[in-house]
């Protein structure tokens, strides 16, 4: 019914910078707070980055000031711009939506399939 993609991930060098995309699409009313959680090899899925609807950010201590959330509301799609990357950097990238959709209007929760960053050289 309602689907994000995320794209942009692959191979950068540390120091490297990538931007990760996700779109939304489906039968939608409006799209609330998103968000960017990333997950490494044995470890816990952590929140990366928020934000919402008219624009209001927050970050994870480990990417501040490196990473910059953005959207385009238009458009339906998110955007996730990674700067000074680091090895520590690497893991599968998700995003996350609170998608309203038509009536009987429910708030739906979802997730994308995830994207592979990897930060090597």
């Amino acid at each position: 019914q309602v689907q994000l993609v995320e794209s942009g991930g692959g191979l950068v060098q540390p120091g490297g910078s990538l931007r990760l995309s996700c779109a939304a699409s489906g039968t939608i009313v409006s799209i609330n707070t998103m968000a960017w959680y990333r997950q490494a090899p044995e470890k816990q899925r952590e929140l990366v980055a928020t934000i919402t609807r008219n624009g209001s950010t927050n970050y994870a201590d480990s990417v501040k000031g490196r990473f910059t959330i953005s959207r385009d509301n238009a458009k339906k799609t998110m955007y996730l711009q990674m700067n000074s990357l680091r090895p520590e950097d690497t893991a599968d990238y998700y995003c996350n939506a609170g998608v309203l959709i038509p009536a009987p209007y429910r708030l739906l929760e979802v997730w994308g399939q995830g994207t592979l960053v990897t930060v090597s050289s």
